[in-house]
């Protein structure tokens, strides 16, 4: 039988994406998508050709599973539905933005028997688990250090708006290398001091933030999480890690693969990106983890953790101190 997949929201962009990814997949099939703005669920359904639900409770009941698209400020109330209705879900990043929304996730899943992931695709790229590898195998010795960043072009809608988002850049470029962090040195968080700045939009919402990470074990990182690529930048961000080992580095550039066409005219550059799809393979881990009873490869702990991470640095900046986890 079918898994039947749905979709709780449709505001983040990335959800276009995961509809392509569950299609590459055999054995699952669109339930529908609800949303709390109407025309946004039905340009999405139309364009994907799905159903929309007017009710979020009619939508579970016709599902299996779900994927959490939703402002970042509505993962708590969509998260505490689904489990609920105990179904599997996959929710995007960050997963909370305040200790009290991530005390009331956790205490929705308390009890929730199924697969519950945060959509990091960047632990799935290809580049990354080679890395991950070498470090593993000792390669470059014990960690010392790492420089990393996650720089994009700014989404705007409401991303901009904290009520809705929780914050700017920091909040959603931080999570996603955090993540990384943890997964590399396999060890948590203890400490973080950043500073942030709106110099590029002059908006109230921060548009570039640098965060440092200090371990237990004495190794470090440089987060440079920031919405610094203006509109009309080769592409739309970055993820690079500079791992620095007493035997040797390793340098990651995640998303380097592309050709480059010149031409002439005003639009005489064009950057064609190739390589694997890392929404796609995620997406298959999902239904994967499904199928085989077990819990995904970035779970929704994974998401909180990294979302702590984020909420200390907003803390280090309003303190101008050092903030311990």
């Amino acid at each position: 039988m079918a898994l039947r997949v749905g979709f709780v929201s449709s505001a983040h962009q990335h959800a276009h994406a995961y509809v392509h990814g569950l299609r590459t997949v055999p054995g699952c099939t669109f339930a529908g998508i609800w949303d709390r703005k109407p025309e946004r669920r039905n340009s999405f359904a139309v364009l994907h050709g799905i159903p929309e639900f007017e009710s979020l409770a009619d939508l579970l009941g016709q599902c299996d599973a779900v994927v959490i698209a939703s402002e970042n400020k509505r993962h708590a109330e969509d998260i505490e539905a689904v489990a609920t209705a105990n179904l599997h879900f996959i929710c995007e990043k960050p997963i909370a933005t305040t200790p009290e929304e991530a005390a009331r996730i956790r205490a929705a899943v308390a009890n929730h028997t199924g697969v519950k992931m945060t959509a990091f695709p960047c632990r799935y790229s290809p580049a990354y688990q080679s890395l991950r590898a070498k470090v593993a195998n000792g390669d470059i010795g014990t960690l010392r250090a790492i420089c990393s960043t996650n720089r994009g072009t700014c989404p705007f809608d409401w991303f901009v708006d904290v009520a809705e988002s929780g914050g700017g850049a920091m909040i959603d470029h931080v999570v996603h290398v955090t993540d990384l962090l943890r997964d590399l040195l396999q060890e948590e968080v203890g400490r973080v001091q950043a500073q942030t700045g709106n110099g590029v939009y002059a908006q109230s919402w921060e548009d570039t933030a640098m965060v440092t990470l200090e371990f237990p074990s004495g190794a470090f990182a440089t987060i440079d999480s920031s919405w610094s690529r203006p509109a009309g930048f080769r592409t739309w961000g970055d993820v690079m890690l500079n791992v620095v080992g007493e035997a040797g580095v390793i340098e990651l550039d995640m998303f380097s693969q592309e050709v480059h066409r010149y031409g002439v005219g005003q639009k005489s550059h064009t950057v064609a990106n190739y390589g694997s799809d890392l929404d796609a393979l995620m997406i298959a881990e999902f239904l994967s983890a499904i199928h085989e009873g077990r819990q995904g490869r970035t779970t929704l702990e994974d998401g909180l953790r990294a979302s702590e991470v984020a909420m200390a640095a907003y803390q280090s900046v309003q303190s101008r101190e050092v903030a311990s986890l």
